[in-house]
This record gives structure tokens, sequence and C-alpha cells, in this order.
């Protein structure tokens, strides 16, 4: 994929559907995501469909792949990042005993 293919792809998101992208790469859940983006859990489905269709992947971890593959956050980052701060996922907590 060229320079000029990659941004086609990242032109072709919403601003909406490069926000739900970001939260994929960062291994937010899809009720996760709805939680931040205060919309339901099927809501999220139906873009990550339309993503999807959008990038040609059929999965989340492709999606991810390919987001980090050709960087397609990297410029639409610096765009929506004064939008909204994303708290970062809770760490695991681990128990020993």
């Amino acid at each position: 994929m060229n320079r000029n293919q990659k941004y086609r792809v990242r032109d072709r998101l919403t601003a909406k559907e490069l926000r739900i992208v970001a939260l994929i790469v960062q291994g937010y859940k899809n009720k996760e995501i709805a939680t931040q983006l205060g919309t339901t859990e099927q809501v999220i489905k139906n873009y990550l469909r339309n993503v999807y269709d959008k990038i040609g992947v059929s999965d989340r971890l492709e999606l991810a792949l390919f987001t980090i593959h050709h960087r397609i956050l990297n410029e639409a980052a610096a765009a929506t990042a004064a939008a909204v701060a994303t708290p970062a996922p809770p760490a695991p907590t681990t128990t020993t005993v």
C-alpha cells in the first residue's frame, strides 16, 4: 500500500470511527468503548462493521494490525487529541499468595 492509498483509507473513516479504532488499538472492549463514547455496545458493533468494510479487514485483530502497520492513526491522533483525553485501561491486578 503506497502513501496515497494509506491516506485514502484514513480519509474514508469518520472522526468517530477513527476514535473507535484508536480505542480498539489500545485494547478496549466494545462495552468499554460504548461507555467512553456514551452510547451502546450495539452501536459500537455497527460502527466496527462499517470500519471493517471500509478498510477491508474481517476482525478487530486485523483492524489493529492494519492500523499499526500503516500508521493510520498517527496523523489522525494529532487531530483528535484535543477532543477528549482517553484514560488508560485499568492495569490488571495480581494477587500473590
